[in-house]
């Protein structure tokens, strides 16, 4: 079923949003890794409401906090504020520490609906395609983009995969698996060529 005038009026709002932001360690306008996860999300049976959600899903960690999913809840209604709250992994700024903020948002998606694990591994799916990628041009050198380093990021999309498919196998879940694991493997191969690893950075 096409989607209706929510989706296209959230569009412009994400990409207003996040028109001055980049991809981590690149030029990459940020809007394309909204529109891929939207992608993903809509490419997968997930509504209008979780597309929505997927467009908005960074939008009250990067840009205003609660009065920010406050907004978002006013234009597009409670179930995408909803998802998008539950995709939302701090409101703190600056961020609390990363190991135990990470740890806490795995254990909370492990519990959360299915439209939140959707949008949630959509966005994760992403994030590891564009990792795995990034380490085959870049080698370890890649990890120093991440707070938690090589040993932190690798340690946070398996235990990802694990929390997702705790609830049951799905397409997204089980491609992101396939990619972590591809990740992992060429992470083993980098390491013992002699690169190196960036190491946790806090």
């Amino acid at each position: 079923m096409p989607f209706g005038k929510k989706f296209e009026e959230a569009l412009p709002y994400a990409a207003r949003l996040h028109q001055d932001q980049t991809r981590k360690g690149t030029n990459t306008p940020y809007v394309t890794h909204l529109l891929a996860v939207a992608a993903i999300v809509g490419e997968n049976g997930g509504t209008e409401d979780e597309t929505v959600a997927a467009l908005l899903h960074d939008a009250p960690e990067d840009r205003g906090g609660r009065e920010r999913l406050e907004d978002i809840r006013a234009r597009f209604g409670d179930a995408v504020a909803e998802i998008v709250d539950g995709c939302t992994d701090t409101y703190e700024d600056p961020k609390p520490a990363w190991r135990p903020r990470k740890e806490a948002y795995v254990a909370h998606v492990a519990e959360a609906s299915p439209s939140i694990q959707l949008v949630s591994a959509a966005d994760k799916l992403h994030n590891a395609r564009s990792i795995l990628a990034d380490l085959r041009a870049l080698g370890d050198e890649l990890w120093e983009r991440f707070t938690g380093g090589k040993e932190g990021t690798l340690w946070y999309y398996r235990a990802l995969v694990e929390a997702y498919a705790s609830n049951g196998a799905n397409p997204v879940v089980e491609e992101l698996d396939r990619v972590v694991r591809e990740i992992e493997a060429f992470a083993g191969r980098a390491s013992e060529s002699g690169r190196g690893s960036a190491g946790e950075r806090g």
